[in-house]
């Protein structure tokens, strides 16, 4: 028998308890290591999840084409090059303004249109039209389109963009999906 004096009030400790419970005694070095090892998963998760949403947006967005109208037959004149803006068909919840679209539209003819993208083919900055020079410039490299949007000087390795047009109930449409297709020229 032990000779020490009991305190008939104290009980086990909490260390004696929990081994006596059958629950291993966690340390403050390894409550901190599990601690900092679920930190770090959650600030992972984090990162990446805009990371893997960049990734896969492409997939998940909408692309449908669908004919947008861009105005009625008589805001454009024969043999003009008119800025026309639009709805992107498939924009995202919180694209804002940039779901605004854009393109440069001509009237060749009194029912035959044509319509290219204001994107540059090089690195994307939107082209301009100078109808003093009847070409279409770009300010970021200093690409320069011919009227027709056939690269006439620069690094623009490929023509504008265009878009299909038709004309429906008095309107100008244009066939607009997530990104311009290139026609046949």
């Amino acid at each position: 028998m032990s000779t020490e004096p009991t305190n008939p009030h104290s009980g086990p400790s909490v260390a004696e308890s929990l081994v006596d419970a059958g629950q291993p005694l966690v340390g403050r070095r390894a409550f901190f290591s599990k601690l900092s090892i679920g930190l770090s998963a959650v600030i992972g998760g984090l990162v990446g999840l805009p990371v893997v949403g960049f990734l896969f947006a492409p997939l998940l967005r909408n692309s449908r084409q669908i004919w947008q109208s861009v105005g009625p037959i008589g805001n454009f004149n024969v043999g003009e090059t008119v800025l026309a803006t639009f709805e992107d068909p498939s924009p995202l919840p919180w694209a804002g303004v940039t779901a605004r679209s854009a393109a440069w539209v001509r009237r060749e003819s009194q029912q035959n249109f044509v319509a290219f993208a204001v994107n540059c083919t090089h690195l994307g900055c939107p082209v301009r039209w100078l109808q003093s020079a009847n070409l279409f410039m770009c300010p970021c490299h200093g690409g320069v389109f011919d009227s027709a949007g056939f690269p006439a000087a620069g690094p623009p390795p490929h023509p504008l963009f265009r878009y299909r047009t038709r004309v429906r109930r008095g309107q100008v449409e244009l066939l607009v999906g997530t990104l311009p297709v290139a026609v046949e020229q």
